[in-house]
């Protein structure tokens, strides 16, 4: 119940240099320092062995324009399917790695995996960020990373949303005029003591 959750694109090249992409919803960072991020994936997947096997991958993050792609490379197998090729996607080659990344996407990561922890329906590659790479024109003149100019778009119960508008920013919490507990702006309970919640219980 998580959710929303980022909706990525995995890219991976086998040792016979075979690329595959995938899309993986059960993606996000784990420490700061080292920079060190995690994917979940099912065993039966095409990209689980290959990442297995190659100790590498790329996370690259998707926007409204890449949401058809992010979709189809979620419903078919890297096995029979080149999804570069069907989705005229172009191969970004690493820097550090092997494995390529998606030329339209604004930021792709380059990943190394140091863990992986068996989880059960799901193994999750835990794996140390090596290099980024940004399109340049989300970076503003000091070299700060305005991302909210890339039309991200995140994944929720199966479906897919464009990231919306802006409500505020880390911190603004403690930098606005100061509020009496208890009220709504403070976070308190008034006005909401009513609302009802259900358990859901256990959901696999």
């Amino acid at each position: 119940m998580l959710y929303p959750v980022p909706a990525v694109l995995i890219g991976c090249r086998d040792k016979e240099g075979k690329d595959n992409l995938m899309t993986a919803a059960w993606a996000g960072t784990v420490c700061s320092d080292p920079v060190m991020v995690s994917v979940s994936i099912r065993k039966e997947r095409f990209s689980h062995h290959i990442i297995e096997e190659t100790g590498e991958f790329t996370i690259s993050l998707t926007t409204r324009q890449l949401a058809e792609a992010t979709d189809f490379c979620g419903v078919r197998s890297g096995r029979n399917t080149d999804k570069f090729r069907e989705m005229k996607l172009t191969p970004l080659e690493s820097e550090k790695i092997g494995a390529p990344g998606v030329a339209q996407s604004p930021v792709v990561l380059e990943c190394i995996v140091k863990q992986i922890l068996r989880l059960g329906s799901h193994d999750m590659f835990i794996a140390e960020v090596v290099n980024v790479s940004v399109e340049a024109q989300y970076l503003d003149e000091s070299g700060r990373l305005e991302l909210e100019k890339a039309d991200l778009i995140a994944y929720s119960h199966g479906e897919y949303f464009a990231l919306g508008e802006k409500i505020g920013k880390f911190g603004y919490s403690v930098r606005r005029k100061a509020v009496s507990p208890g009220s709504k702006a403070a976070g308190g309970r008034g006005g909401n003591s009513s609302r009802s919640r259900k358990t859901l219980g256990k959901h696999n």
